[in-house]
C-alpha cells in the first residue's frame, strides 16, 4: 500500500511539473492588443484571430474601445499592439515614439444612417451637405462621444460643414446632439430606440441586428474613406510589452495569408473589410 501511495505522489508531482512550463508558455504567447469597437462588434475578430492562433500559436486578448483610448493604453504600455482608425492620431503617436512604424491593413467606409422617412431630408452622397441640413432641423443626432475613431471623423465632418461643436446650440436651434461616450453597437441602439441619426462605420452596420426604423441614408463620399491600420508599441518606451508576438500579428495580417482572411469575411453575402496592405 505504501508503495502504490508513494507511486501515485510521484506521478502526481510528474503531472504538476510537466503541466506547469506549458501554462506558463501558454501565458507567454498571449498578447494585448487595443483595437476599435467596430473590429470587434462586426465580427470580425471572431473571424480574424482563430485563423491567426492556428498559424501562429498565439493568443490574442482584445480589449475594445475607442480609437483615442486604444493609443492612450499603448502609450502606458498597457497592450502589445494597437489596430485602429485615425490616421492622424496614429500618425502622431508613431511620431512621438510610443509605437513602431504604422502599417495600413484594411480599409471600409462610413455612412451616415437614420430614419427611413428621413424628416431631416440628409439622403444623398455628400455627407457635409447631410450634416448641414441635419443642424438645421429638430433632428436627433447620436454621436459616440468617445474619443474613436469614428468620433473623430464625426467632429471632422462637422467642422467641414461649418458647425463648429454640435453640442453647442445655435440661438433658436431645435438640432438634439447627443453624445453617449459609448461604442458603435450601443450608438447605434439609441439611435434605432429614438429614431435618430448616427454616423457609423459600414462593417458594424452590417452586422446590426437592431436596426428598426433606420436605413443608410449617406453613402458614396470619398470623404467617408475608413482606413485601418496596425501599430507595435515600442519597446524603447515599454520594455515589458510582448514585441516579438505583436511583431508576429502585425507582419501576418499584412501577409497575403491574413489579407485573405480578411476579405473572406462577409456577413449575408457583402464583404465588410477590404484589405489593402500592399497598396
Amino acid at each position: 500500500m505504501g508503495f502504490v501511495m508513494k507511486a501515485a505522489a510521484a506521478f502526481l508531482l510528474a503531472l504538476s511539473l510537466s503541466t506547469a512550463p506549458t501554462q506558463a508558455q501558454a501565458q507567454e504567447r498571449t498578447l494585448v492588443m487595443a483595437s476599435t469597437t467596430s473590429t470587434e462588434q462586426s465580427g470580425l475578430f471572431a473571424h480574424l484571430l482563430p485563423a491567426f492562433k492556428k498559424a501562429s500559436g498565439i493568443e490574442v486578448r482584445v480589449v475594445a474601445q475607442g480609437t483615442g483610448q486604444a493609443l492612450d493604453m499603448g502609450r502606458r504600455g498597457d497592450a502589445d499592439l494597437l489596430f485602429v482608425h485615425d490616421q492622424v492620431a496614429e500618425e502622431k503617436f508613431v511620431a512621438e515614439g510610443f509605437g513602431l512604424a504604422r502599417r495600413a491593413v484594411m480599409f471600409n467606409d462610413f455612412v451616415l444612417v437614420g430614419p427611413a422617412l428621413d424628416p431631416a431630408g440628409v439622403r444623398g452622397q455628400d455627407v457635409v451637405a447631410g450634416l448641414n441640413k441635419l443642424s438645421s432641423s429638430k433632428a436627433i443626432f447620436v454621436s459616440r462621444g468617445d474619443k474613436s475613431g469614428t468620433h473623430a471623423a464625426e467632429l471632422r465632418f462637422w467642422k467641414a460643414a461649418g458647425i463648429g461643436d454640435p453640442s453647442v446650440k445655435a440661438d433658436g436651434s431645435l438640432f438634439d446632439y447627443r453624445a453617449c461616450g459609448c461604442g458603435m453597437g450601443p450608438a447605434l441602439n439609441i439611435a434605432s430606440s429614438v429614431d435618430g441619426y448616427v454616423l457609423t462605420d459600414r462593417g458594424t452596420w452590417l452586422s446590426f441586428k437592431n436596426r428598426g426604423n433606420l436605413a443608410v441614408l449617406v453613402q458614396g463620399d470619398r470623404r467617408l474613406f475608413n482606413q485601418y491600420g496596425v501599430i507595435v508599441v515600442n519597446p524603447a518606451k515599454h520594455p515589458h510589452t510582448k514585441t516579438t508576438l505583436a511583431q508576429a500579428f502585425s507582419d501576418w495580417v499584412v501577409s497575403p495569408e491574413g489579407q485573405a482572411s480578411i476579405s473572406a469575411y462577409k456577413i449575408g453575402g457583402e464583404q465588410l473589410f477590404f484589405p489593402n496592405a500592399n497598396n
